[in-house]
């Protein structure tokens, strides 16, 4: 989408209060927005192992200044409140992260997907069965396949089937980009956590 951004809120492997902290800075985070005219919604989200945390959500953000909204967000957010839920912890300051994604281009270089044909199945007589007006389309370089046999014909299965790869395949290179954000945010030290892009305080 032109001018979209997503944006992954993290508490990495960091404790409750973290997974606290992600649950109490999305709502900050897309208020924020909201003042600034960008619509930020949640696409996804991960909740954490006690009620009203969650240990990673994943926003889409749409705007002619949602990059540059997420850009002034992005890296790591100290949250400076007292645990919630060990009232006795001398620990105050929470970390978790702020990754920025551009979504996937939804066009390929040509060569990097392949066709075949094949009969499509299933309802519409013997004519669907003699004809091969099925296309599967292939990704290369991944592997990502998938089969469109909608209509008898052969033209518009491509068409469907590449359509459908193309998504497929957005949403796998999302994954991979996640993966390995959360990677490199668990190997930080906590001396690169503690160079925050902002610091919060309030209750968690």
């Amino acid at each position: 989408m032109h001018n979209s951004i997503l944006i992954q809120v993290s508490a990495g492997r960091g404790p409750a209060e973290c997974c606290r902290a992600v649950a109490r800075l999305v709502p900050l985070l897309i208020k924020d927005a909201d003042k600034q005219g960008i619509t930020a919604t949640v696409t996804e989200q991960t909740p954490g192992e006690l009620n009203g945390t969650l240990q990673s959500v994943l926003l889409r953000l749409e705007g002619s200044a949602a990059a540059a909204f997420a850009a002034s967000w992005e890296g790591s957010v100290q949250w400076v409140a007292q645990s919630p839920y060990r009232r006795m912890h001398k620990r105050k300051n929470w970390f978790v992260s702020l990754q920025v994604f551009k979504p996937a281009a939804q066009q390929v270089p040509p060569g990097t997907i392949v066709y075949t044909t094949c009969r499509a199945s299933g309802p519409g007589g013997q004519h669907v069965n003699k004809t091969e007006s099925a296309v599967w389309a292939i990704h290369v370089a991944s592997g990502i396949s998938v089969l469109a046999s909608d209509t008898r014909s052969q033209h518009q299965n491509k068409k469907l089937a590449t359509e459908r790869l193309l998504q497929k395949l957005a949403a796998w290179q999302l994954e991979q980009q996640l993966a390995s954000a959360q990677q490199q945010w668990e190997q930080h030290t906590h001396t690169q956590r503690g160079n925050a892009a902002r610091v919060i305080r309030m209750p968690l």
